[in-house]
This record gives structure tokens, sequence and C-alpha cells, in this order.
């Protein structure tokens, strides 16, 4: 496959899912596995583009929008695997990853500054510093407008919106992949939800030795899971749904408190960087007993989970039907 083109002037026109898709908008249990899949991924990919607009016109919470879709449609991806794992994966897997980059950079430094502005009282010392942190967030959004409206995103969009609709993975002939591809989605869906539950749970032990990187790590496969349960939001019925709301509500706790202490991880990051830049800039970093608290938080609400092992011990039956 040839390298992308990344030339910033490019537009960046983008044509939305196929019009040919007569699928049913909503998930149910008996639904084969190859249609939910297309639903789902459908679903963000459509929330990218919705966002595409704001974002390039420096919109935060466009970014953050547009942030969100794309880590739904990652985790869309993941949690179809193997059933998606063809020979264009990879290529759509390397062009998303390029994306979030592209997003990343801004939307820290938002959260940087969001937090500054916050914290600073308009102080003038505060709101002097600010300015660099708001001119690194300048120059940081040009180069993301300049990304979205190249031929790269362009030709992402369309590739990803061709690979889910008929991407090589839906042709394939072998009986295993046809028996993917059948597979209904409340058998793949309790399978896959129960691995990533006993997982992140593992994962989850001894939480204040871990260090950033592997909390980090830890954080991220909370989000999947999160993401994975709201997105099958259609198949979560009367008192199944008031479980998945306490899931969801232990699952949101602990990504809150995780998120707060990645966020101290990355100001500092980003502090260096405009320090060794020439710029003089601070940070209100968590203090050790901020940090033992949110720390403390996170721990406790997967002790909760745990105990309660909601997929696990299949204590949680999908099964919402097509609605009339």
């Amino acid at each position: 496959m040839a390298r992308p083109i990344t030339t910033p002037e490019a537009p960046a026109r983008v044509k939305p899912a196929s019009a040919r898709n007569t699928s049913p908008a909503r998930l149910s249990a008996g639904m084969a596995c190859d249609t939910a899949f297309r639903i789902v991924a459908r679903r963000h990919l459509n929330a990218i583009m919705v966002q595409h607009e704001g974002t390039c016109g420096g919109d935060p919470d466009a970014l953050h929008q547009i942030r969100i879709a794309l880590t739904y449609l990652r985790t869309a991806i993941r949690f179809f695997s193997p059933m998606v794992d063809d020979t264009v994966r990879p290529s759509v897997w390397t062009e998303l990853k390029w994306l979030h980059r592209q997003l990343g950079m801004v939307r820290d430094l938002d959260v940087v500054i969001e937090r500054i502005v916050a914290a600073s009282a308009e102080e003038l010392a505060v709101i002097a510093e600010l300015q660099s942190w708001q001119e690194k967030r300048a120059e940081s959004h040009r180069l993301l407008a300049r990304a979205l409206r190249s031929v790269r995103y362009r030709r992402l969009i369309e590739q990803t919106s061709g690979w889910i609709e008929s991407g090589p993975w839906s042709t394939r002939r072998t009986k295993e992949a046809i028996r993917l591809r059948r597979v209904p989605l409340a058998e793949h869906a309790a399978q896959q939800l129960a691995e990533w539950e006993k997982i992140l749970l593992k994962r989850s032990r001894k939480l204040d030795e871990l260090g950033v990187k592997k909390r980090h790590r830890l954080r991220l496969r909370n989000k999947r899971l999160t993401y994975a349960i709201e997105s099958l939001e259609d198949l979560f019925v009367e008192e199944s749904l008031e479980k998945q709301k306490a899931i969801l509500k232990q699952l949101r706790r602990a990504q809150r408190s995780l998120g707060q202490l990645n966020d101290d991880a990355s100001g500092r990051a980003l502090a260096k960087t405009l320090n060794d830049e020439g710029s003089v800039v601070s940070f209100d970093f968590l203090g050790r007993s901020r940090k033992k608290k949110l720390l403390k938080t996170a721990a406790t609400a997967y002790k909760k989970l745990n105990k309660a092992k909601p997929f696990r011990t299949s204590r949680l039956k999908l099964g919402a039907e097509p609605a009339d």
C-alpha cells in the first residue's frame, strides 16, 4: 500500500458511510457479529466526522469529542477481533493511531490550560505565565488543523469506512471466518467482556505500587471496558440495565481518579518541554496526599468490581431483542 500523502492544503471532503447500508440502527442479542460490528463502528466513525469542522476551527469541546469517538472506534475494532483481523486492518489501525497522536498534544494542552485557569482566580502573575501555554496550544492546533485538512486524513476516513462496510474480513470463506461472523452478538459480548474484566482487575492489584506507565496502561484498559459496555447499551434491558449502570459507576470512578493522575504526569512532561524551549512555566502539580486519595478511590472501585465479577459470574444477562 502506498504511503499516505500529507499535503496540508488538500481538502478533506469526506463522504459518509455507504448509503447502500440497510442494517438496523439498534443492536440485538441474536444479531450476527458482522452486522453488530458495522453498526457500532459506523456510529463512532460518523461521530468523528461530525466533530471534524469544529476541531479544525479550534473548539476544545469538539476536539475532546472527536478524540472520544476515535477511542470508541478503536475499542470496537479490538472488541471484535479476531473477526476483523484481515490484511487491511494493520493499515487502518496505523492511520487511526496517527490521528490519535495528532489530537493528543492539543488535548493535553487544553487540559493543562483548563486547570491553570480554574486555579488562577485571575491572578496577574498566573495569567502572564498562561500566555506561554496558550502560544504552545495555538502552534500545536495549527499543525493539527493541517493534518485534519490533509489528503491523509481524507484517505483515512474513506479507507476506514470502506473497510468497515466490506473489508476482506467480511468476505473470507474459511470455516472459522464464517463462524466468527455468524456468532450471536450476546455470546461474543459475554465472552469478551468477561475476559476484559478479568485482565483489568488482575492488573489493578497493588495499584499504589504501579509506576506512571503501568498506571496509564491500566487506565486505557479501564476506558476500553467502559466504552465497550457503553457501545453495547442496546443489549442491557430491565434488571441488567441497573447492573450495567452500577458497573459503569465504578469504572468511571476509577477512570476519573486515574485520569487526574495521568493529567498530572502529562502536565509535568509538557512543563518540562516548554521550559526546555526557553519559556518559564510552572504547573500546579498534585500533592502527595491528593495522589494517595485518588489511588484509594480507584482501588476501592476495583475492589467492588472484583467482588461482583459481573461478567465472569454470568450475573449480567445480555438479551435485548430488536425493536419493532
